[in-house]
């Protein structure tokens, strides 16, 4: 059983910058790739960033492409999400997941790949 948990969402404003980490619990043994998905108000969640087991491979949307950045801290057993550049769309809950990964360099984009997740943290753009 992996548990995530998210933390470091808040109020930044337009132009600011704001990390997420998400601790990773549980899992031991398994190869998991991990993303971190949004929903905006009104919204469907979206795919954000993804990473490879690897930490080698990652992958962004488009809304977010040059701005985010994911990587993982094996240390902490962890992965972040760098938010930069923060624009009011960027407005969301920030959910981290976790996806069995067969290969080491695989990547996922699709919600329906991940198998575990987390509760969500707010991240609040202000003008």
């Amino acid at each position: 059983q992996v548990q995530l948990l998210e933390s470091g969402g808040g109020l930044v404003q337009t132009g600011g910058s704001l990390k997420l980490s998400c601790a990773v619990s549980g899992g031991a043994g398994r190869q998991y790739a991990m993303g971190w998905f949004r929903q905006r108000p009104g919204k469907d969640r979206e795919f954000v960033a993804a990473i490879s087991f690897s930490g080698t491979e990652s992958f962004y949307s488009d809304s977010v492409k040059n701005r985010f950045f994911i990587a993982r801290d094996d240390v902490k057993n962890a992965v972040d999400l760098h938010m930069n550049a923060c624009q009011l769309e960027d407005t969301a809950i920030y959910y981290c997941a976790a996806a069995y990964s067969r290969r080491r360099d695989t990547f996922y984009s699709k919600s329906h790949d991940y198998y575990y997740w987390g509760q969500g943290t707010q991240v609040t753009v202000s003008p």
